[in-house]
C-alpha cells in the first residue's frame, strides 16, 4: 500500500529518484539567482548608461578620476558581478536546452563558467586598478 501512495505522489521515474534527476532544487536555485540578478542589473545599468551619457566628451584623466571615487568604483564592482554571473546563469540554459551530447555539454558549460569567471576578474582588476592609482 505505502509503495502505490509513493508512487501516485511521485512523477519522477525510479532511475530519476536514484540520480536525483527532476528535484526542483537546484533549478528553482538557478531561476531565483537569474531573477534576482536581472532585478540587480536593471539600477545598475540605468545609473551605468546615465553615467556615461553625462561624461560625453571627458577625457581619460577626468574618467579615470570618476573610477576612482569609491562609490562609483564599487558600483562599477557590483555591475561587473552581476553582469557575468547573469551571463553565466543565461547561457547555461541555452547549453543545457541544445546540446545533446553529455560530454560536448559538460565541455562546454566548464569553458563558459571559466571564461566568465576570468572576464569579470579581469574588469573588476582593471576598476580597482584605476581606483587605487595603480
Amino acid at each position: 500500500m505505502a509503495e502505490n501512495s509513493m508512487r501516485s505522489t511521485s512523477m519522477r521515474s525510479t532511475l530519476g529518484r536514484v540520480r536525483h534527476l527532476g528535484s526542483a532544487k537546484e533549478g528553482v536555485h538557478h531561476w531565483w539567482m537569474q531573477r534576482l540578478t536581472a532585478l540587480a542589473l536593471v539600477p545598475l545599468v540605468l545609473w551605468f548608461v546615465i553615467s556615461v551619457a553625462s561624461m560625453a566628451g571627458m577625457d581619460h584623466a577626468a574618467a579615470s578620476a570618476w573610477i576612482a571615487s569609491p562609490a562609483v568604483a564599487i558600483t562599477l564592482v557590483l555591475l561587473i558581478t552581476a553582469t557575468f554571473y547573469h551571463a553565466q546563469l543565461g547561457i547555461q540554459v541555452v547549453i543545457e536546452d541544445y546540446i545533446h551530447n553529455e560530454g560536448l555539454k559538460l565541455a562546454i558549460l566548464v569553458m563558459v563558467k571559466f571564461a566568465s569567471i576570468i572576464l569579470a576578474v579581469a574588469a573588476i582588476f582593471a576598476v580597482l586598478k584605476i581606483a587605487f592609482g595603480g
